[in-house]
């Protein structure tokens, strides 16, 4: 079957649901701008994942793809500098990480997908 529309993609929903707890998390931080920066990361796993979508070519769609998964690395950085300066507990932080992980995974097999 083929994904005609990007809502369509598991990776992008999960990296929206990604993004929404990001922001839960860090939406009250006076850090304003670390939590613009990881914010801004958390946005992007999604929106590079539906702006390559909409490319002429399966290569265009890998290279946002590989872009998407790099600013979930981002977070995931982060996530880690967020727990030291005890923004988060190492709980939240886990499970995050946690989150993050299995969005690259599935970015991951999307990219096997098309490319093979």
């Amino acid at each position: 079957m083929k994904i005609k529309r990007f809502e369509d993609i598991i990776a992008w929903q999960k990296a929206q649901d990604y993004a929404v707890e990001i922001y839960s998390k860090f939406g009250a931080l006076k850090d304003y701008g670390f939590k613009d920066q990881i914010c801004r990361a958390s946005v992007s796993v999604s929106n590079n994942i539906a702006e390559g979508f909409d490319r002429n070519s399966n290569a265009d769609f890998c290279r946002f793809l590989y872009i998407s998964m790099g600013s979930c690395s981002e977070v995931k950085s982060m996530l880690y500098l967020a727990n030291r300066l005890k923004y988060i507990d190492d709980n939240v932080k886990n499970k995050l990480i946690s989150d993050g992980n299995e969005i690259s995974k599935v970015i991951r097999g999307l990219i096997k997908s098309l490319t093979t």
